[in-house]
């Protein structure tokens, strides 16, 4: 682990500049409210931002104090270190503290548990201090943390004439979402005049809420993970309790994303309904967030009862030595299937071989660290080795599943084709029995013969896509159906209805699982679009499962739907995939990009395209003594070392700063920048 996290440390520092940073473990404040330990401000930008936050102090709800150094040490966790240092200098609960390390590109914000400023504001602030630290702008960054905070409290009748003003917009707002629910039919959302995120912008909140859908799924999508070996490990009668809490989140979650595909669907809504739903998707993905966050400590307990660093080493190297049978075998399989169907039936699994050998390659050297940790009695440490080539071992052996699943749904939709072809000559025979007074049914005759040629010559030659083939058939098989309806009793209408929406559903089962091992296995690198799309296609194919007796005409619909919204989901994925390159991380907002310059031949650049080293160094690093598999609890500090918006690996994600000494610390945050 020594050596995958001296990588990280190395990319992670700006452009691979040498430097010589001086570790700083917590300062004693100077006499003005900005510290500058590590000399990057000029005398004349830390004149300004005394003066600022001296002005900020006399007008706002709370005093901002600033504190600059090189890098933290001593603790090295951002938001740890900023807290101790606001204890050491008796900072109060009214009073905030805003540390910045330069050189490491971290920073944290220390709030007090009863501190006047409320969760959103904390967040505007944060928000506003990474913008600038992000371009270097150090006495930028503290103008904007003052400016972000709130005003002070305003008299009796500027409130009044605000609440007057307030009930007046939400009257205008309800006029016009009443007129909308006329013409659309559709039940609008009134924002709550009481906006909480009332400093932020249309843009940066809609900005804020595609984060927060990513660091929800991917907390969920770790807890659900983080369950399997639970389960395994401790029985499911133990860790029922916990599956239900996962369950439960992945509904908020499932909502959420419903909102944002209706946000990004064809119908035009207005900036109010927008930023209803905007803030509804960021206050969901918090409850699904809480959800996994108020049973984390049991989880951790039972963990520390029963995890035996030597057993979960042994257990994860007899995984590993059976997957390698399966990756090693992937090369022939991706070629076997190569040398029967097109490239791009084969788009979603090209790729898997590599990434695969790289998956076990990263297990490899953590099973080697864990070794040597354990050997040392650093089991804590080791065990954040051990759940490194744990999920490693997963994601290659659900790359190398990818290939055997998409294998077999190719096949199957082969059988389908050729069921369809089946279908097809019985309508011709049907159709040359047929009366034709218009003369519509012989061209109809000709087309559909061309078609079913063209598809049996098709299926017999290398290199063919299936999903194209049927695609042609259905096409003509509608045209040919419509002609002949009337021709046909109602018992076979239904019986061919039933056929085309088993076929639907088989097509759109096989994508959804597509789009599926695609995004999961390459989540680091895939935003919330991707990731929208997907769920509703799953939505929509559950919608479609339920009607299929009762409605098969609707089931067909979303039966449909669901393949459309799953082959958008893949292709939004792939392009975000090929979008992340070196000196080119992806970070569309969502707090998914590393920094950096990582690519795909560094040997890391797959285990951080998959989610696995993001995730887990969220975690600071797994230093630290104790049993628990996560390396201790640093990891639920929002702060610390972790990448800008990153959840760790173990279970919940927890975005919000447990407390430590004293009150403070169970409303810091910080990240980098």
């Amino acid at each position: 682990m020594t050596i995958i996290l001296g990588m990280i440390v190395a990319v992670l520092a700006s452009g691979f500049l040498a430097s010589s940073a001086v570790a700083t473990p917590p300062v004693t404040l100077d006499a003005g409210f900005v510290t500058d330990a590590a000399g990057a401000l000029s005398s004349s930008e830390l004149n300004a931002a005394n003066a600022r936050l001296d002005t900020l102090s006399e007008a706002a709800a709370g005093d901002l104090y600033v504190v600059i150094v090189d890098e933290f040490t001593n603790p090295s966790d951002s938001v740890e270190w900023a807290d101790q240092t606001a204890i050491d200098n008796g900072l109060g609960a009214d009073q905030y503290l805003l540390a910045i390390a330069v050189d490491s590109r971290q920073y944290a914000l220390s709030a007090d548990g009863e501190g006047p400023l409320s969760e959103s504001q904390l967040d505007s602030v944060s928000q506003a201090v990474e913008d600038r630290l992000g371009d270097g702008d150090w006495d930028g960054a503290i103008i904007s943390a003052a400016d972000a905070f709130p005003g002070p409290s305003n008299a009796g009748w500027i409130l009044l004439f605000v609440l007057i003003a307030a009930a007046v917009v939400a009257l205008i707002i309800w006029l016009v979402a009443r007129a909308k629910k006329k013409s659309r039919g559709a039940q609008p959302a009134i924002p709550d005049p009481n906006d909480p995120f009332s400093g932020m912008s249309d843009t940066d909140l809609e900005r804020q809420a595609g984060r927060a859908l990513v660091e929800a799924d991917d907390a969920i999508t770790s807890s659900r993970e983080e369950l399997g070996f639970a389960v395994a490990q401790f029985g499911e009668e133990s860790t029922a309790q916990f599956t239900q809490v996962v369950d439960q989140a992945k509904t908020r979650i499932a909502e959420a994303f419903a909102l944002k595909q209706q946000l990004d669907d064809e119908n035009e809504d207005s900036a109010e309904q927008r930023r209803a739903w905007h803030i509804q998707i960021i206050q969901l993905c918090a409850a699904a967030d809480e959800l996994l966050d108020d049973n984390i400590e049991t989880f951790e307990e039972l963990r520390k009862v029963e995890a035996e660093a030597p057993a979960a080493l042994q257990r994860v190297q007899v995984r590993r030595n059976e997957a390698q049978s399966v990756v090693s075998a992937l090369p022939g399989a991706v070629a076997e299937l190569a040398a029967t169907y097109d490239a791009a039936a084969l788009r979603t699994v090209s790729e898997n071989p590599v990434q695969a050998a790289e998956r076990l390659a990263l297990a490899d050297t953590e099973i080697s660290e864990a070794t040597t940790l354990i050997a040392d009695s650093r089991r804590g440490e080791a065990a954040f080795s051990i759940r490194t080539a744990e999920q490693a071992v997963v994601q290659a052996e659900q790359l190398a599943a990818a290939v055997t699943t998409l294998g077999t749904s190719l096949a199957a939709i082969e059988d389908q084709a050729k069921a369809l072809i089946a279908d097809l000559e019985a309508d011709l025979a049907a159709a040359a029995q047929a009366p034709d007074a218009t003369g519509v049914i012989a061209p109809l005759i000709a087309g559909t013969r061309t078609r079913v040629d063209e598809a049996n010559a098709a299926l017999s030659r290398t290199g063919r896509d299936p999903q194209r083939i049927v695609d042609t058939l259905a096409d003509a098989n509608t045209q040919i159906d419509a002609a002949l309806a009337q021709m046909r009793d109602a018992a076979e209408q239904a019986q061919r209805a039933a056929r085309t929406l088993q076929q639907r559903l088989m097509q759109a089962q096989a994508q959804i699982s597509a789009a599926s091992d695609y995004i999961m296995t390459r989540r680091g690198a895939i935003g919330a679009t991707a990731r929208t799309r997907l769920a509703e296609a799953d939505a929509a194919y559950r919608e479609a499962v339920a009607a299929q007796a009762t409605d098969p005409a609707f089931a067909i619909e979303r039966a449909t739907r669901a393949y459309n919204l799953a082959s958008e989901a893949i292709a939004t994925a792939e392009s975000e995939v090929q979008s992340w390159a070196p000196g080119n991380p992806f970070d569309t907002g969502y707090g998914t990009g590393y920094g950096g310059n990582y690519s795909r031949d560094s040997g890391i650049g797959g285990d951080i395209l998959g989610g696995i080293l993001g995730g887990l160094f969220a975690g600071g690093g797994g230093g630290g003594g104790g049993g628990s598999w996560s390396g201790g609890s640093s990891w639920r500090s929002s702060g610390g070392s972790s990448s800008r918006g990153h959840r760790p690996s173990s279970f919940g994600g927890g975005s919000r700063g447990s407390s430590r000494g004293g009150s403070r610390g169970g409303r810091s945050r910080g990240g980098r920048f």
